[in-house]
């Protein structure tokens, strides 16, 4: 991993919205959140995303996309930025992971590592 690599950390924070879910038509709505923290000497901007969602039946799709939510953030050194968003799997049990594309105020880009997170019906696993 480059030092450019290692100067962005996400972390990510899950919960399944049960109220807007339908297991019995193999619909499981999970919000998360994630915060991307700058842990480098310089600015960074968020240019585009890439996610791979795989659910428990190892059905996996791709999403890509400029920014996240509508935005381009910037995120200057030792400062974060946060969003929530969602995703819709058919079992009641998946994992998320991708990349940010990053790009500093001179023009070097890079990908920032989203690391695999699970998305899991409450009480599914012990």
């Amino acid at each position: 991993m480059s030092e450019l690599e290692s100067s962005i950390k996400v972390d990510v924070k899950t919960e399944y919205i049960e109220e807007q879910s339908s297991p019995t038509e193999e619909r499981y709505l999970f919000r998360y959140t994630i915060t991307i923290i700058n842990l480098g000497k310089q600015a960074v901007t968020l240019k585009s995303r890439h996610w791979c969602i795989t659910d428990s039946n190892d059905h996996t799709s791709e999403v890509q996309g400029e920014g996240v939510v509508g935005e381009t953030p910037t995120i200057e050194p030792d400062t974060a930025f946060q969003y929530t968003s969602g995703t819709v799997l058919e079992t009641p049990l998946g994992v998320m992971q991708g990349t940010y594309t990053m790009m500093t105020d001179d023009g070097r880009q890079f990908n920032a590592i989203i690391p695999p997170f699970r998305l899991a019906v409450p009480g599914l696993l012990h």
